[in-house]
């Protein structure tokens, strides 16, 4: 049995998108700090420099809604040991008002983006004969119905769909994929969104842990579930929620 190497990420390479901000950029700082070499990939040059400064690496320049460029830039990052789709967005609209362009745009930054990139991983993996880990970070909106949310939550729901399927197929070749699913984070836009008591004040009297997620505690899921220590976890969601989801 190897050990769990929950610390130690010497030598071994990973690809996180969304790594501009938010829980996104936490993972990468997470891993840098555990000895990874990490490929960064999102949309904010300005905010990649100033990770890439931070925790050196790599910085992958690319808007995920154009999908031909993600497909590109994620086959020329390979190889990388471990792959973390982070990069997400939404927009809130009531659900008479969703226009196809809007659901279509999360989606493909939410959904569509993730597999582009996933068979770009599991494809340079399966050439070179090794195992290797995909965490898609996807949200507990996956198993709720959200006002405002249509196209967030059939975004999440159909990543974990993905997974699931992608565990299945890519089992055989050793490649592990799994979900994490946070409940509501603490990110500069999770604060703003969540700071006024009346918004926040009855989800929190239903959190047993009474209070909010932060990016660390996100990040810290991630990276077990790239581990030894989750050898035998694949095709999971696994919420990250502080008790939201046992509670009436």
């Amino acid at each position: 049995m190897t050990n769990s190497g929950l610390q130690d990420f010497a030598g071994k390479s990973v690809l996180v998108t969304g790594a501009s901000k938010g829980i996104g950029r936490t993972i990468a700082k997470m891993l840098a700090a555990r000895g990874a070499t990490v490929s960064a990939m999102g949309r904010s040059f300005e905010d990649l420099e100033s990770l890439r400064a931070e925790i050196g690496g790599f910085s992958l320049l690319v808007d995920l809604e154009d999908l031909a460029a993600t497909r590109a830039a994620a086959e020329a990052a390979m190889p990388v040991d471990y792959l973390v789709n982070c990069a997400g967005m939404n927009i809130l609209e009531p659900c008479l008002d969703v226009p196809v362009e809007t659901f279509s745009r999360v989606l493909t930054i939410n959904t569509l983006a993730p597999v582009v990139l996933a068979q770009a991983y599991a494809r340079d993996r399966i050439s070179r004969g090794l195992p290797g880990a995909i965490v898609n970070v996807s949200s507990d909106a996956a198993f709720m119905g959200i006002r405002d949310h249509l196209s967030y939550c059939a975004s999440k729901a159909a990543l974990d769909a993905i997974t699931r399927v992608l565990a299945v197929e890519l089992g055989t070749n050793g490649i592990r994929v799994n979900s994490v699913n946070p409940h509501v984070t603490m990110t500069d836009m999770g604060r703003m969104a969540w700071s006024a008591p009346e918004k926040a004040n009855p989800r929190l009297s239903r959190l047993p842990l009474g209070r909010f997620l932060e990016t660390e505690e996100v990040a810290q899921v991630v990276i077990f579930m790239l581990t030894n220590g989750a050898q035998m976890m694949t095709g999971q969601s696994l919420r990250v929620d502080g008790g939201y989801s046992v509670t009436g």
